[in-house]
């Protein structure tokens, strides 16, 4: 009989796990999901309706506009200020792997046991608070002549995107095998064409890991960004829109959402297509 009633709690059991987890799972997507809501549904909401208890922030009061995006797209520099942001996460990705890719493949195959100790002492770099460093960081841009201008913010982003992108390889270079590279070094090949012909593209999953990772760091970064350039042509997304969508005590917060929301669409669908390599990416850091 306790046989008889232990077979049938099991079904019971597994039923409960499946529905536990199902809501889990329910519950995690609506509370990521509802940010992009929120900023989807005010994009097109009036300025009354924003501030209409009843219904904000979750459904409509009045009919939809699209006063929000004519006010954005029109008055404001966005079209400029998302180019802006493009231009710099590219130049920082592309500096970020010139000096990454090199450094992370050093330390985790030449430099030996303090390659390993090393590296960790490049990644506590990126720990550093920006909040401490933009007033050093003033001086030397003010030295350089880039005072001001998205120079500025290139030359800045790389001082936290190398470090953790570079700790970041060293745990992909360390999970191919040496065997490999010997192997093409004895058919005739040296050490860089080796790296270069062999593992570089075994290395692919780390180096769009580390490429996705530098681009939103640097598209995301504020306080760099707030402290070196001011004038309104030269700004960032991340910035820009706080910056100039507040004016004085009005906070206009149909443009405000949907200046965030145009801005968060690439991100998101670059992570959707790159989540298997970021999963790779990760796990093989994780295993080292």
């Amino acid at each position: 009989m306790s046989s008889t009633s232990a077979a049938a709690t099991q079904p019971a059991r597994h039923l409960g796990r499946k529905s536990a987890l199902y809501v889990g799972t329910l519950l995690f997507v609506i509370f990521s999901a509802l940010p992009f809501y929120v900023m989807l549904i005010t994009t097109f909401k009036t300025q009354a309706d924003v501030f209409t208890p009843s219904v904000n922030p979750f459904w409509f009061h009045h009919l939809p506009t699209l006063d929000n995006l004519r006010l954005l797209f029109e008055q404001t520099q966005y079209v400029q200020w998302l180019l802006n942001t493009v231009y710099v996460g590219v130049a920082v990705v592309l500096i970020t792997l010139v000096l990454s890719v090199p450094a992370a493949y050093g330390l985790a195959r030449i430099a030996g046991g303090w390659g390993e100790t090393l590296g960790i002492g490049i990644f506590l770099t990126y720990l550093i608070p920006p909040t401490l460093l933009f007033i050093p960081f003033s001086k030397v841009i003010a030295f350089l002549g880039l005072q001001n201008s998205m120079g500025a913010l290139i030359v800045a982003y790389p001082t936290f995107t190398v470090p953790f992108c570079t700790w970041l390889l060293m745990g992909f270079f360390k999970g191919i095998p040496r065997d490999i590279e010997e192997q093409a070094m004895i058919d005739g090949h040296n050490r860089f064409s080796a790296f270069l012909h062999v593992v570089l593209p075994l290395a692919i999953p780390g180096i769009l890991t580390v490429i996705v990772f530098a681009f939103t760091l640097s598209t995301s970064e504020f306080i760099y960004a707030l402290a070196f350039v001011t004038r309104s042509a030269d700004k960032t997304i991340s910035i820009a829109v706080p910056t100039e969508l507040i004016r004085g005590d009005v906070f206009h917060w149909g443009p405000l959402l949907a200046g965030a929301l145009i801005a968060s669409i690439p991100i998101a669908v670059l992570y959707t297509f790159f989540i298997d390599q970021l999963v790779a990416g990760l796990t093989a850091v994780a295993r080292d």
